[in-house]
């Protein structure tokens, strides 16, 4: 696409337009209109990203119900703990050869058809696996369903933080994480009230439950329009305009947004090879600029969301909600529906505190409920550690110690829900430029999902070697490295577009440089 192409089509409607720069200058999306409906969330964006975000309730239910279904399938299929790991960790395996390729199927065919997509795939695994008569079967069940949730793993916030104004995107894009802790209290809540039913038929329908929310999903996404970004990449910008008209609160904004990305994506194809333009990228090179030849800023965003979606799993929290069940039983819970209640309690603690966190993750910002998150992370895991020791060494298992177990498995998920669990997911789908967003987000989201497959199928057998006591202290001190990690690497992207983001990783004289650009543009505008 072509500066000049991209001027002609968009020229002639911003001169008739007056608008107002915010105080900021960060333009775009933060601006402020001068007229027209008072800036707020607009109501269709957030039916938007709601639906996207629904494709996240996949792995949130799988994550719960398979904390209570693997208990009757190790007891009906009658296989052994390593089995049991296997089944488990598959799911995660998988999932990263479908975040990976989300990114170039996204930039190919399209954000919302990738939605769909990732729907239908999970769709049949979760068929598979509650219809499965044996292990083989079932093990095969958990790859398809895998592949579809590693590719709504990265749709879901890539789509949704591109329809999102400035002002409301951290709160829009955190919406994935909410909807996977309600999967997960789902998940909970199905197996409590299924535990009762014979052991042959309780987990069957546990699983296949699952194939309910893609059909919500699949019909819904009817309703849902294009990314813009992605239309204006596709050198499409009347119907990204209509769009926009739509998620803004009036015409005015959705003009500056336009003229916004239209800039952008002038910059972009700059950095794409000669012959390539908007009618014919499909993603091409974008795996070559990322990984073989990356400049300075696009190697630090790399890190960036790398660094925090690879500590999101290391600290243990698919793998210590997967066998929560395993670790209260050790502790000398015994009564299944008694361990499904402990899991209900985590479930809401959970559900409560991301709520916290997704209404004010714009007003405080990633950065201190990011910290935050991790320090009590850190705590509650060497607390968790310490009573799982001491339970491991009495033989009356005193009901303190294991209040304290409990009380701190509530904290170690409930500060997840504050910090890391909806803040990689928004730091994910927000820190790349557009040519490399869905690619360097797949990327890093394959990563989280390949170091959730390795801590979810080492976890037990590790735990058995040192005990869950020794599992519980090194996840401590995986978080204590994390949070220094995020205290040094990660930079404050709270009220800027976009577009804007990018200019955080180019050093403080580019990114002045290019700050000054955009608010000349915003002044060229009024």
């Amino acid at each position: 696409m072509e500066a000049a192409q991209l001027d002609n089509n968009n020229k002639k409607s911003h001169s008739q337009q007056q608008m107002q720069p915010d105080a900021g200058g960060s333009g775009g999306d933060a601006a402020v209109p001068s007229q027209g409906k008072a800036a707020g969330l607009n109501r269709y964006a957030l039916a938007c990203a709601l639906l996207a975000s629904t494709n996240s309730t996949l792995l949130g239910y799988d994550i719960g119900v398979m904390s209570g279904a693997v208990l009757f399938i190790k007891e009906n299929l009658k296989i052994s703990s390593v089995q049991v790991e296997i089944l488990v960790g598959v799911l995660n395996i998988c999932s990263l050869f479908g975040s990976l390729a989300s990114g170039k199927t996204s930039d190919y065919i399209g954000r919302r058809k990738t939605i769909v997509l990732a729907a239908t795939t999970f769709l049949i695994g979760a068929v598979l696996m509650g219809f499965a008569p044996s292990y083989p079967f079932l093990l095969a069940g958990r790859v398809v369903a895998g592949i579809g949730v590693g590719y709504s793993l990265m749709i879901a916030p890539v789509y949704t933080a591109e329809l999102s104004p400035a002002m409301n995107r951290g709160f829009l894009t955190s919406l994935p994480e909410v909807f996977i802790v309600i999967g997960i209290l789902v998940g909970y809540i199905v197996n409590y009230a299924l535990s009762g039913l014979p052991s042959n038929i309780n987990w069957r329908i546990m699983l296949g439950l699952a194939a309910v929310p893609s059909l919500v999903i699949g019909f819904g996404v009817m309703a849902m329009p294009e990314s813009p970004r992605w239309l204006v990449m596709q050198g499409k910008p009347d119907e990204a305009k209509r769009v926009l008209i739509r998620i803004s609160n009036s015409p005015q904004e959705a003009e500056l947004r336009l003229q916004e990305i239209t800039d952008s994506a002038s910059r972009e194809f700059q950095f794409l090879h000669s012959g390539i333009s908007s009618n014919t990228w499909r993603g091409q090179g974008v795996w070559k600029e990322l990984l073989f030849k990356p400049s300075k800023p696009v190697r630090r965003m790399l890190v960036a969301a790398v660094g925090i979606n690879f500590f999101m799993q290391a600290s243990g929290n698919d793998a210590v909600i997967y066998y929560t069940p395993e670790v209260f039983r050790a502790a000398g819970i015994h009564n299944k529906r008694q361990l499904f209640g402990v899991n209900v309690i985590m479930g809401l603690s959970k559900a409560a505190f991301v709520m916290v966190s997704a209404f004010y993750l714009d007003r405080f910002g990633r950065r201190p409920l990011l910290l935050l998150g991790s320090t009590g992370m850190a705590l509650s895991l060497f607390i968790l550690g310490l009573g799982s020791k001491i339970l491991q060494h009495s033989d009356s298992k005193p009901l303190w110690a294991v209040t304290m177990c409990i009380v701190a498995v509530c904290g170690f998920v409930s500060f997840f829900s504050i910090g890391l669990g909806p803040i990689t997911w928004v730091y994910s789908s927000e820190i790349f430029p557009l040519r490399l967003r869905a690619q360097g987000s797949g990327l890093a989201i394959s990563v989280n999902r390949l170091v959730s497959g390795v801590v979810s199928m080492t976890f037990l057998t590790v735990s058995m070697k040192i005990s869950f006591g020794g599992m519980f202290f090194v996840l401590g001190g995986i978080m204590v490295v994390g949070t220094v990690f995020f205290y040094v690497v990660m930079p404050e992207t709270k009220g800027k577009s976009l577009e804007e983001i990018q200019f955080l990783f180019q050093g403080k004289e580019g990114g002045d440089v290019e700050r000054k650009e955009v608010r000349r543009v915003d002044l060229e505008l009024t």
